[in-house]
């Protein structure tokens, strides 16, 4: 029967879904928008909206974070990469370290700042050796996911069912999931995704030049804004005899003057001062304009260009940005991070008009022109990626590394042999990174995901409301209907295709908030045991290789590596098919034989 808490529930599912989908609202602020409505039409009470707040597995996901954010900043990992990857010669030779070094590290420690510490080892990398990045970055974001899915702490997606499994009463038995039993599937994934990838990653991606130095083949989606001074000396002359028809490395896309645009530029177009020229163009024609004296002016650098020390950096907008559905001239680059934006470039996508009135996304390309104070400014944001610069790390004695990643490995075991709880485990290692001097408590809040937690807390309230209301077993009958002919294995290739559609296309969050309730119900209906269930769940939301926005590190190479939603499809598709065809046989050998 279907009520009306049943049709609430649905509507607001679908809502989310859309949202997510067409990016109307961001992830988080969609979040809270459905849980409001749940509460205010008396389907969830204030307690089961906040009741997640109390689950440890959130607080445990914030402590992994702040220690993966300790350990990127103090520079530990890069002296490990300079040993690694100062002797790979060959393509195959530093792409098999690479995979296999991140692969491990992801099992243990957040996958999102291991991967961009790597970038620019990549980039640099790859342009000293002639190889193209797109070569590299997307077996980077894939490796980063496969050792993640490994272990209970590797990503944030397998700790999120950890919390949701202990929250649901209906499998006492099962209580929260154990460090290593992801490990049945996740371990044997590694050896097989990397192999994968090592011998067929540069048969399925293109070898493209890199995005941020060769614009030839997408000149018109790469921006960058230059103006006409009034003293210049192209004041009155043409396009054409202004030499700047056939510049190298620009491309003249269109001139702004005042409210009228002219995109179809003639070579006998006249120059006026204050007109607004549109160029697409690679990094170092931009970076040599900055300081050109040719009449033409950078004018969101304005005084900038003066400062004694300055560089041209390249980023890339993360998921969860404070940027997202800005402009850059609402964002205020300049008072915020000591930096200008000079160019744009949105992969896949035209973009046109003034730099500062383009509406920022994921995963765009940003050239930034510096000041003195910019990387004191960022060393705590989440706002973006660093592309091909590496910050200044401070130097760490050999004895504070080795507290750090003994400590963790020995909550770790500890943890797994209920000595003590992960939880107080981590907070040890946090009290002693400050004992250390690795971090300093008053930057604690700067470091913490606020969105993130959000989110996984009204995840948890969505779940309570599917079940509460009966949506959840609603959709578990329609999904055991459509599955169950083809058996216990059936259902779980159900769940698996639908929640790895979903995290493709919403977000792996967001699919683990959708599908679990549902999964467990249709265990619970079947009399069949949860674990599988469960974990399938878990798998098929992380291992998320389909698409760049189903998971950050996949947009995060996104733009940079020159990539599009095809390329992603190609190499990721017979990826994912091998991913559900171990996870099913595995669990299906453990739980159901």
């Amino acid at each position: 029967m279907i009520t009306f808490d049943i049709v609430v529930v649905l509507v607001v599912l679908v809502f989310i879904l859309i949202s997510l989908y067409k990016e109307i609202l961001g992830a988080t602020f969609t979040f809270v928008v459905a849980v409001s409505a749940l509460g205010f039409f008396g389907i969830l009470t204030p307690r089961e909206i906040l009741s997640g707040f109390a689950n440890e597995q959130i607080f445990i996901i914030i402590l992994l974070l702040l220690i993966g954010d300790i350990v990127r900043r103090t520079g530990i990992l890069e002296s490990i990469f300079d040993r690694i990857f100062r002797k790979a010669k060959t393509q195959r030779g530093f792409m098999g370290r690479m995979m296999l070094l991140i692969a491990g590290f992801s099992a243990f420690l957040n996958n999102t700042p291991l991967v961009a510490i790597m970038m620019p080892y990549v980039n640099n990398w790859s342009k000293k050796n002639g190889i193209s990045p797109s070569k590299l970055l997307m077996p980077l974001s894939f490796a980063a996911i496969l050792g993640g899915c490994a272990t209970l702490i590797g990503t944030s997606t397998n700790l999120i069912v950890s919390g949701m499994t202990a929250d649901q009463n209906i499998v006492e038995d099962v209580g929260a999931l154990n460090i290593f039993d992801f490990s049945f599937v996740g371990v044997p994934m590694i050896l097989v995704g990397l192999v994968y990838l090592f011998f067929f990653s540069d048969r399925f991606l293109p070898d493209k030049s890199d995005v941020m130095s060769d614009f030839s083949q997408n000149a018109r989606e790469y921006l960058v804004e230059v103006q006409v001074r009034k003293t210049s000396p192209l004041v009155g002359k043409s396009i054409e005899e202004a030499g700047l028809r056939n510049l190298k490395g620009l491309f003249l896309v269109e001139i702004i003057r005042g409210d009228h645009r002219f995109r179809a530029v003639s070579p006998e177009a006249i120059l006026e001062e204050d007109d607004i020229l549109i160029f697409a163009g690679d990094t170092n024609t931009i970076a040599d304009m900055v300081k050109s004296k040719n009449g033409l002016t950078l004018p969101s650098v304005g005084m900038m260009h003066r400062k004694k020390k300055t560089e041209v950096v390249e980023i890339v907008v993360s998921q969860n940005s404070s940027l997202i559905g800005k402009t850059v001239k609402e964002v205020r680059f300049r008072a915020r991070y000591d930096a200008a934006v000079i160019a744009v470039h949105r992969n896949g996508e035209k973009i046109s008009g003034k730099i500062g009135e383009i509406v920022l996304k994921p995963g765009d390309v940003l050239l930034v022109f510096t000041g003195e104070d910019f990387f004191n400014r960022t060393r705590y944001t989440r706002d973006f990626y660093f592309i091909s610069k590496v910050r200044d790390f401070q130097k760490v004695e050999g004895y504070k590394v080795a507290a750090i990643f003994g400590g963790l490995f020995a909550a770790i075991i500890l943890s797994a042999f209920h000595v003590i709880s992960l939880f107080m485990g981590l907070v040890v290692i946090i009290i002693a990174a400050f004992a250390l001097g690795l971090a300093n408590p008053k930057d604690l809040p700067k470091a913490i995901d606020y969105d993130l937690a959000l989110i996984i807390v009204l995840s948890l309230a969505l779940g309570v409301a599917m079940r509460k209301s009966g949506a959840a077993e609603l959709v578990a009958d329609v999904i055991i209907t459509g599955f169950l002919p083809f058996g216990k294995v059936g259902l779980l290739v159900g769940i698996y295709l639908i929640t790895a559609f979903l995290g493709a296309y919403i977000g792996n969050k967001a699919a683990v908030a959708l599908i679990f309730p549902i999964s467990l119900t249709m265990a619970s209906n079947l009399d069949l045991p949860p674990m599988p269930f469960i974990l399938v769940v878990s798998f098929a939301a992380a291992a998320n290789f389909l698409t760049p926005i189903g998971y950050q590190t996949n947009l995060m190479v996104y733009g940079p590596g020159g990539y599009s939603f095809k390329d992603f499809f190609r190499l990721g598709f017979p990826l994912t098919v091998i991913y559900m065809i171990v996870t099913v046989a595995i669990l299906s050998l453990i739980y159901f034989v």
